[in-house]
């Protein structure tokens, strides 16, 4: 799938594969190499995938917790389609962790909030993987923060990259004959994470409800990075200040 796209990043193919795998900011390496490896325990049959779906009563009333991280790393049995999906979601989470400055504190963030939103809805639309949905939340904040990029699909047609969820949407709906409803909830989920990131500081005065807390900044990135961020913020109320001092307005 993620061949038939193109723009938007840039080629892979150029990379040796060990050089391509550790240039991968940390998050999406560390989500890439779980899926691929929870593939191939399925494929030599270490384990099955009724062990790892998600499950409200196998999670709450069974105590089986490690479902709630297996149900974002299994997309399948080793096979194209598979190889599709890795390709494609490490992309774009890829790009997403880079565009973030390459903080595992601030995209870990948006992972845990999204897939929290994605679990508590998922019994309401009896999804047992939850991988896809994780993987649409991240393809359309990235086509909502790139809304310039365009896309090609199968050399058809061109389009803006807003558009690309829907157009994934009506292709998966043409290959498997069925309304994909993981894809519809990553859109829903990724929209309001959307919103209140990138719209919402704009009309509040910069105000951003979803960032992450000092507390986890440091427990990712240490006490550094969490005081480095306070100074910064610090020296922007000064500068402020300073211009309402000076010219009667914020400069």
């Amino acid at each position: 799938m993620a061949a038939m796209l193109g723009g938007g990043g840039a080629e892979m193919g150029q990379f040796p594969l060990e050089q391509w795998f550790y240039e991968m900011p940390v998050c999406t390496r560390w989500w890439t190499t779980a899926t691929v490896t929870m593939s191939l325990l399925v494929q030599t049959k270490v384990i099955t995938p009724y062990q790892l779906f998600y499950s409200f009563r196998a999670v709450f009333h069974k105590s089986q917790y490690w479902r709630l991280l297996t149900t974002f790393v299994y997309f399948g049995p080793l096979s194209l389609d598979l190889i599709f999906h890795v390709f494609f979601m490490q992309r774009y989470s890829r790009m997403l962790e880079e565009s973030s400055g390459r903080s595992p504190a601030h995209f870990s963030w948006l992972l845990a909030c999204t897939s929290g939103v994605i679990l508590c809805i998922a019994p309401m639309f009896s999804m047992a993987f939850l991988g896809t949905a994780l993987s649409s939340v991240l393809v359309y904040i990235w086509s909502r923060r790139n809304p310039d990029t365009r896309l090609s699909f199968l050399g058809m047609f061109v389009f803006r990259a807003p558009y690309l969820p829907f157009v994934l949407m009506a292709f998966s709906i043409l290959l498997h004959n069925h309304i994909p409803k993981d894809e519809i909830c990553g859109v829903v989920v990724g929209h309001v994470w959307w919103y209140f990131n990138d719209v919402f500081p704009r009309i509040y005065n910069g105000r951003k409800p979803l960032d992450p807390p000092s507390w986890w900044i440091q427990l990712f990135e240490g006490r550094q990075r969490t005081d480095a961020n306070t100074a910064v913020a610090v020296d922007h109320d000064v500068a402020a200040n300073i211009g309402r001092d000076t010219r009667g307005q914020h400069i």
